[in-house]
């Protein structure tokens, strides 16, 4: 089991950025892939940004070059920096961790709780 905590999410003005962070701990594999979405009411929760395994990132359209997502693989943190915020980006935020013991093992899928960013106009 993976557990995840986020923190971070909170009211901003347009223009400002805020920093979300998800810290996991328990069954960590060495195989671990991370990604934040978002979800407003009413609609499917969306990709915001990835992680894998590799280092390499990928990014929705709408977010791209003012998100960035990282790691810090000494704490089992993944982050997510959020500038130039507006209000299309109010949403829960949620934290997704896929984690495998070694490359052929069983992947396992864990969410965080969410967090609510509320960007003002």
């Amino acid at each position: 089991q993976v557990q995840l905590v986020e923190s971070g999410g909170g009211l901003v003005q347009a223009g400002g950025s805020l920093r979300l962070s998800c810290a996991a701990s328990g069954t960590i594999g060495s195989i671990n892939v991370m990604a934040w979405y978002r979800q407003v009411p009413g609609k499917q929760r969306e990709l915001v940004a990835g992680l894998t395994r590799y280092g390499s990132t990928n990014y929705a359209d709408s977010v791209k070059g003012r998100f960035t997502i990282s790691r810090d693989g000494a704490q089992n943190t993944v982050y997510l920096q959020m500038n130039s915020l507006k209000p299309q980006d109010t949403a829960v935020y949620y934290c997704n961790w896929k984690t495998r013991a070694y490359l052929y093992a069983t992947e396992y899928d864990y969410w965080g709780q969410g967090t609510q960013v509320t960007v003002s106009s």
